[in-house]
């Protein structure tokens, strides 16, 4: 019994740092972040609209280009179906300005210093997030996670996801 006790206290304190799962259907967790020019963006904000809340690991890496602009370049089907899309990683806004410029990305990057919002989605790292993308409709719930992303291909895999959606 006193190893029952223990075991079950360890792993009650174990899991008391860690975040719950979120899953399809779910509402997606809210948050508030700044963007490459200190703007604050809270998913509340954008109720009513279709989100894709990408994590990525760091700006200016070549996954985390080829993934960016993939979306950059099928940006047009993202605002002809009024899909807004945020990227967020630890990196702070003067790397997202220069990464953005570098690139001409044309949607938003956040900065989650903290790592509050990446601990919130389950992508949390001690160094980088985790490469996954989570696509909101316009309820806030969760309609599909990629936990698994291939880069050259995403953006196309994220606007098929939303089509069939409908």
């Amino acid at each position: 019994m006193l190893k029952f006790i223990i075991l079950t206290v360890f792993a009650f304190g174990f899991l008391w740092g860690k975040s719950m799962p979120i899953a399809i259907g779910d509402q997606a967790p809210e948050f508030s972040l700044p963007d490459e020019n200190g703007k604050i963006h809270s998913l509340s904000q954008y109720r009513g609209q279709k989100v894709v809340v990408y994590f990525y690991p760091k700006d200016d890496t070549p996954g985390c280009i080829k993934e960016a602009c993939g979306i950059r370049d099928d940006y047009s089907s993202f605002e002809d179906n009024q899909i807004i899309v945020f990227g967020i990683s630890y990196d702070n806004a003067s790397s997202h300005r220069k990464f953005k410029k570098k690139f001409d990305i044309p949607f938003h990057l956040l900065t989650d210093k903290d790592k509050s919002v990446s601990k919130l989605y389950g992508t949390n790292g001690m160094f980088f997030p985790s490469r996954k993308t989570y696509l909101i409709d316009e309820n806030g719930l969760l309609l599909k996670i990629y936990d698994k992303v291939n880069v050259l291909n995403h953006a196309e895999d994220i606007l098929r996801s939303f089509a069939e959606s409908k």
